[in-house]
């Protein structure tokens, strides 16, 4: 049987292609929401998932770094997918035809520009991918969908315009999840993502992460999220460049725990690609 991969989105989505380059010998399954992404995996109706967690234009995708910590999952793998952004069409339109475009918000505020060159009215959709499956659906000349190459081919459309990003390094980060995890060293450089809280006393960040700067560990990441809707308690997710097992990252996160009431692991995996 083969080996199957999760993803958020209908065939063609952004996370589709993210599949597509990391596990390409994988059947890639779509889900309607992230949640349903970590079910499946955790469950083992599928063996991973693939979650989308940033974008270098958008910022961080909401309520997936909420998820993780009580996903039950372990990140074994990270992928950058360039997010070309294209307008597609029926077959056969003119550019100058069309009238209405549709996509996520995230992807209507990342070409900016063309939408407001060409005039175009935008409709919200809740997938890109299935913007564009509307769109072969309705066979009507004015109406486009902004979406990935792959979701053209899939659903049968022209591309009328290719690469209209406002950004040239336009690019989304995903997190390959699993339910076991893996710790072997698979990479010239291996990252460690963790969460963790710190003590309510003064200066307690400050304390806790001085040990990251005194073994000269990079800290790639760090983030805050309310815990509980408290404003006292506050949880923290970073990545850091290094092993677990590394002598100084070994250190920093020992001095992390001292001053933290919860250290948890989510994930050590290779760098897909170098940071800065």
């Amino acid at each position: 049987m083969q080996s199957r991969i999760a993803f958020q989105g209908e065939p063609g989505a952004y996370s589709h292609q993210a599949c597509r380059q990391a596990r390409p010998q994988m059947e890639a399954v779509p889900c309607a929401t992230f949640e349903e992404v970590i079910d499946l995996t955790r469950t083992g109706e599928v063996d991973l998932g693939m979650l989308a967690v940033e974008n270098s234009t958008y910022g961080r995708v909401a309520d997936v770094h909420s998820l993780l910590p009580l996903s039950g999952l372990h990140i074994v793998d990270e992928e950058f997918v360039r997010v070309h952004i294209n307008l597609l069409a029926v077959k056969g339109t003119a550019l100058s035809a069309v009238r209405r475009v549709r996509a996520m918000s995230i992807l209507h505020g990342q070409c900016r520009g063309f939408i407001k060159e060409h005039r175009l009215a935008t409709l919200n959709w809740h997938d890109n991918a299935a913007g564009a499956r509307a769109v072969a659906e309705l066979g009507d000349p004015a109406e486009a969908a902004l979406a990935s190459e792959l979701a053209g081919e899939i659903y049968g459309l022209d591309v009328l315009a290719r690469q209209i990003e406002d950004q040239s390094n336009n690019t989304t980060r995903f997190l390959v999840m699993s339910r076991e995890p893996d710790l072997s060293r698979r990479g010239a450089t291996m990252m460690t993502t963790f969460i963790f809280r710190v003590r309510n006393i003064p200066a307690a960040l400050y304390k806790a992460l001085g040990g990251f700067a005194t073994n000269g560990v990079n800290m790639t990441k760090l983030e805050s999220y309310m815990v509980g809707g408290s404003f006292t308690a506050t949880e923290f997710y970073a990545d850091i460049e290094g092993h677990p097992e590394d002598p100084p990252v070994a250190r920093a996160l020992e001095e992390l725990t001292y001053f933290s009431s919860a250290v948890e692991i989510l994930g050590v995996y290779p760098a897909n690609r170098p940071r800065g």
